[in-house]
């Protein structure tokens, strides 16, 4: 039998290796330098632009990046191909693809102002191409609120113990906040008292477990969960395709993300980040270090070995409703962020970019938090291969079984019973998708406001408004949410994520092009073109095969369809053939900027317009 310590070690080996050689000649090749003004000093306001402390920041940061994702794509990615596959892509992609994408998109961004990669690649492609990248940003950004809100409902619903933990740690954030930022009390007597509050949150979690309704058919709660309301809750929208406690818990989670996102980001999103980050390193860090500790010292409940097979064939296993799906080009955007995510690229050039203290804090945070994101997908594979729970249901109950009940196992290491440990592993996966879904509806109103830029209308000023354009994006996450399910989000989310990464990593080539005639293009060029190819070629088999062929030409499917159904499926097909249209033309108008300037012509502006100036660095 493999041990799962060599998961570990083969992972840590090559991250090691990039972070100590690749990162250190990426930092050389963009020309990081300590004494050069950042954005977050140059543009400092108190509210989007704050400069902070590197252990801040790059809680806050990690904490953004690392959602749900790195967890339920590689271990269905898993129990579909195989465990070899999903490791090798973590193991090879991460270190070569997915940090050089984080990192390039952040050290772009305090190049120009801490501007988003919209407007970074206006600069050099002109209004048309800026506003096409911004437009595809914005589409993606609601795919993923829509899928985190699903997931946290979904976890709460399995674990009310982290529903309570949850609830105490951003009640702490807000006060830390105030703490920090308006009292000016000491920070690191102030990080003790408050991450030791958060982690008695988690005790009392597991003694109050919360729920907002009744558990449904065989379904039941632990012994002493509160539930808030009494009545069946059927009539929730999602009821039917979820439970009601689920349902509910999407608009709770939807609500607070609209909240976090329009208030100054001291308010809640940095101080919460930072602090649910010390949940973060001691799950995947603790998880790690148990995983190493069980193994030599034999002190695990279970033999931490591995239990599920390397290789199931192209086609995959025969795992729910995850049957027939082909590896390529399916594995690479159902893992999506625990190797290379595109919505990344908005938080180091949305958020990081503004509050980064000093340039060469990019190679730790970008660099070194992708890679901090690519062991949360191993501890998450290493869960995954030790219970191997294949859930009846598939989709998302093939995530919970097995990363909160593997978490519990790996931290019997350190003599942590289980009753404790999956409790606390599903809270960390609800750190983790918490703060993703609040950044990523505060990107999106940044996304909004970079289109409509100065308002000239009543209308343009409507939609630069921070409530109205957060509202838009949760409304139609919502509308996503409940009339969708999971087997057809997830891939379309990771699909989106996917293409967004690699036109990011375009961004970065055109800029790259443009700064410098002589500078090499092949640390970004090529995994842009390996990542476009990809997804392009991913979310036409969804468009045309998993919705088209499948389901609206299928007269028994449409029989049974609701309007829901219908609905659902139809915006799917629509949202991913505009996406395709979108990147396939920013390919485009990014090739000949690229040729006109390797060629000594003259930048111009993709939509006909002024030439555009390249960036003076």
């Amino acid at each position: 039998m493999v041990q799962v310590i060599w998961l570990v070690l083969g992972v840590l080996g090559m991250f090691s290796a990039g972070y100590l050689g690749y990162s250190r000649y990426l930092a050389n090749f963009v020309d990081l330098e300590e004494e050069r003004t950042t954005p977050a000093h140059k543009h400092e306001d108190g509210q989007e632009y704050v400069p902070s402390k590197k252990p801040v920041l790059l809680g806050h940061h990690y904490s953004s990046i690392a959602g749900g994702a790195p967890i339920v794509g590689p271990i269905t990615a898993a129990l579909v191909w195989g465990w070899v596959p999903a490791v090798l892509w973590v193991a090879i992609g991460n270190p070569l693809m997915g940090a050089v994408h984080d990192f390039m998109s952040l050290s772009g961004s305090i190049r120009h102002e801490g501007k988003s990669i919209g407007s970074i690649i206006g600069t050099y492609l002109g209004e048309r191409g800026k506003n096409r990248l911004l437009w595809f940003a914005f589409l993606t950004i609601i795919l993923v609120v829509a899928v985190f809100a699903l997931v946290v409902g979904i976890v709460l619903d399995a674990y009310p113990q982290a529903a309570t933990a949850s609830i105490i740690y951003i009640g702490l954030a807000l006060i830390f906040g105030v703490y920090l930022y308006q009292l000016d009390l000491p920070f690191i007597p102030g990080t003790v008292a408050f991450v030791s509050a958060v982690f008695a949150g988690v005790w009392i979690g597991v003694q109050y477990p919360l729920a907002l309704f009744p558990a449904v058919g065989d379904a039941s709660y632990p012994a002493g969960t509160l539930v808030v309301f009494a009545s069946s809750g059927a009539w929730l929208p999602g009821a039917e395709l979820f439970n009601p406690n689920i349902a509910a818990w999407i608009v709770v989670v939807l609500l607070y993300a609209f909240v976090a996102a329009v208030l100054p980001v001291w308010t809640l999103l940095q101080p919460r980040d930072y602090l649910s980050s010390f949940l973060l390193y001691a799950g995947v860090g603790g998880a790690l270090l148990a995983i190493i500790v069980g193994t030599v010292f034999g002190t695990a409940a279970e033999p931490l070995t591995v239990n599920t097979q390397a290789y199931y064939g192209f086609w995959g296993s025969d795992v729910a409703s995850f049957a027939l799906m082909p590896l390529f080009p399916l594995l690479f955007i159902t893992i999506a962020c625990g190797t290379i995510s595109g919505f990344h690229s908005l938080v180091s050039s949305g958020t990081t970019a503004k509050q980064l203290d000093k340039e060469t804090d990019a190679r730790l945070i970008g660099y070194g938090g992708m890679l901090g994101e690519g062991l949360l997908a191993t501890v998450a594979l290493c869960t995954v291969v030790l219970v191997a729970d294949v859930a009846a249901s598939g989709g998302i109950g093939l995530a919970l079984p097995n990363f909160a009940t593997g978490g519990g196992v790996i931290f019997t290491s350190f003599g942590i019973p289980t009753s404790y440990g999956a409790p606390f592993m599903a809270l960390v996966l609800v750190s983790f998708l918490l703060t993703s879904t609040d950044t990523a509806a505060r990107l999106g109103r940044y996304m909004l406001e970079e289109i409509v830029e100065t308002p000239e209308t009543t209308t343009q000023s409507v939609a630069a408004n921070r409530y109205f354009s957060t509202g838009v994006q949760v409304a139609l996450a919502y509308l996503l949410v409940t009339s969708g399910r999971w087997e057809d989000l997830w891939p379309l989310f990771g699909g989106a994520n996917q293409l967004l990464a690699a036109l990011a990593l375009l961004t970065a080539t055109v800029w790259l092009a443009n700064w410098d005639e002589a500078k090499q293009l092949v640390s970004t060029g090529v995994p842009m073109v390996v990542m476009a190819s990809i997804t392009v070629l991913g979310l036409l088999w969804l468009a045309l095969y998993q919705n088209i062929a499948v389901k609206l030409l299928d007269s028994a499917w449409r029989a049974d369809a609701t309007v829901l159904d219908l609905i659902g499926t139809s915006l799917q097909i629509v949202i991913a053939f505009v996406l395709v249209g979108l990147a396939l033309s920013l390919v485009r108008m990014g090739y000949s900027n690229i040729q006109r300037v390797r060629t000594g012509g003259e930048v111009a502006a993709a939509d006909g317009g002024e030439p555009s100036e390249p960036s003076d660095d």
